[in-house]
């Protein structure tokens, strides 16, 4: 998150809560993956707590760059399969799995990607306008973003679940936003504020509790 360390300590244990409510309010193993996301986004961003407190020379750098690199991990290495996979695991009918595959294709051919870029390349750490930078030669391109981007919200605004294109919209327009005013630290800023809006899932298993689960198995 932007600011300091504080911040990323406190909005994780916000996102616990949250995440740790809407786990149970899981009524399948299908909504599982989907669930864990805000608890996913909680473990990120305090994650990003100790990137901070060595880059504040609190911790070694050696902890800011290891941290930042689990960091990456997740945000780039990770969360462009595990989204449209749990978007496709949560689709009741398997005509709306089969409209998530291409981004389940995408994101998993993406993050095969940034994993050997996260690998081959040194990645660069640093504060600018009280935000974390996070560099690495091969994935700060706008390819790799284009289909960071279609994996990421791609598969949210085709889903047949009203809420997850809610979520999906909320992200899509947070993106925009952050490449507009600091497209620098995307990769920070987007994250901390796709956690934030991940309160969204929470409201949506909260009230579709009557609703679930789907009829997975007699679906086609």
């Amino acid at each position: 998150m932007c600011f300091s360390a504080a911040a990323n300590f406190i909005g994780s244990g916000v996102l616990a809560g949250v995440g740790v409510v809407t786990l149970t309010r899981v009524k399948h193993r299908r909504e599982l993956l989907f669930a864990s996301l805000p608890l996913l986004f909680a473990i990120h961003q305090f994650i990003e707590g100790f990137v901070w407190l060595g880059l504040d020379g609190i911790l070694s750098a050696k902890v800011a760059h290891n941290m930042g690199a689990a960091f990456m991990l997740y945000a780039q290495g990770l969360l462009p399969f595990l989204l449209p996979l749990s978007v496709l695991l949560f689709e009741a009918d398997a005509k709306s799995r089969r409209r998530m595959v291409p981004f389940l294709v995408v994101g998993g051919l993406t993050a095969l990607y940034i994993l050997w870029a996260l690998t081959a390349y040194p990645l660069q750490i640093f504060v600018r306008g009280d935000s974390i930078v996070y560099m690495n030669a091969a994935t700060n391109n706008t390819f790799v973003a284009v289909l960071y981007v279609i994996a990421t919200c791609g598969s949210l605004l085709f889903s047949k679940v009203e809420d997850m294109v809610v979520f999906g919209v909320a992200n899509l327009g947070i993106l925009l936003v952050v490449m507009a005013i600091k497209r620098y630290a995307f990769t920070s800023l987007w994250c901390a504020y796709a956690a934030i809006a991940s309160v969204i899932i929470l409201a949506y298993f909260w009230k579709s509790i009557e609703d679930r689960p789907f009829h997975y198995a007699a679906s086609r």
